[in-house]
């Protein structure tokens, strides 16, 4: 659960990513990979509104998208920067947290679902469910540590693997802490160069700072939004042959 800095204040998000004033929190529990529960107390709403509300929330497109990475790279603080505008600098290791909001992704209102997954080898086993049911990957790793960098190879052939039938996946690699530049231990080439080879978008962030935070999110989306587009289209195409072949197969010489 996220609590506002401010003093005296108590705060939380409603599952459309609206800031939610006042008491009446309490923990959410992770049910599946992209379910969360938030209860806050408000004022109780006639059920023709909360019908109207549920039925706008579902008629927008949503976008699923999976933060993945070691341990410590900042995956939490770049997600809890992108959805509330704070940066949380206390690290506790995270199991499975999902996050929702509204967005306006290139004039359009739609909703990206984001998953902060765990970076601890001891939740590998689960990983492989959260992938399954994700649409876009953040593939994050820290400058200042290399070893992160060298994961993230292997966090590529996992999710490669879950998502083996699926032609291209939508994927950006990021390379956390940018504002730790004394401290980088991963250079700048280095990092373009593995993600040229993968054929993917390099991209350096800092949740501290929010540089490129709000990029990263945005610029998955757009792939994300370019493959359904693409999927749509070769369905329809499909479909529209098969309706010309019934059609054909009807037709008789009087």
């Amino acid at each position: 659960m996220f609590f506002s800095s401010n003093p005296g204040s108590l705060c939380g998000i409603s599952a459309a990513g609206e800031r939610v004033a006042g008491g009446g929190l309490c923990m959410k529990q992770r049910q599946s990979a992209l379910q969360w529960v938030i209860c806050v107390s408000q004022p109780q709403k006639t059920s023709e509104m909360a019908a109207n509300k549920s039925k706008g929330q579902s008629s927008l497109a949503l976008h699923k998208v999976i933060m993945v990475g070691s341990g410590g790279v900042g995956k939490s603080a770049l997600t809890l920067q992108f959805m509330y505008d704070e940066f949380v600098e206390d690290y506790e290791p995270t199991k499975a947290d999902s996050y929702r909001k509204k967005v306006v992704l290139d004039g359009e209102e739609v909703q990206i679902d984001i998953l902060d997954t765990a970076g601890q080898e001891d939740y590998a086993a689960i990983r492989d469910n959260y992938f399954r049911s994700g649409e876009g990957f953040l593939l994050v790793f820290s400058i200042t540590e290399h070893e992160s960098f060298t994961a993230t190879a292997e966090f590529r052939e996992q999710i490669l693997r879950v998502k083996a039938e699926e032609d291209k996946i939508p994927l950006l690699v990021v390379g956390n802490k940018s504002d730790l530049e004394e401290r980088r231990q991963v250079p700048v080439e280095e990092a373009r160069s593995k993600a040229e080879e993968w054929g993917v978008q390099y991209v350096e962030t800092s949740a501290k700072t929010r540089a490129n935070v709000d990029k990263v999110f945005f610029d998955l989306m757009r792939e994300i939004r370019t493959k359904k587009m693409s999927e749509n289209k070769d369905k329809n195409g499909k479909k529209s042959s098969k309706n010309k072949k019934s059609f054909k197969e009807r037709c008789c010489l009087l």
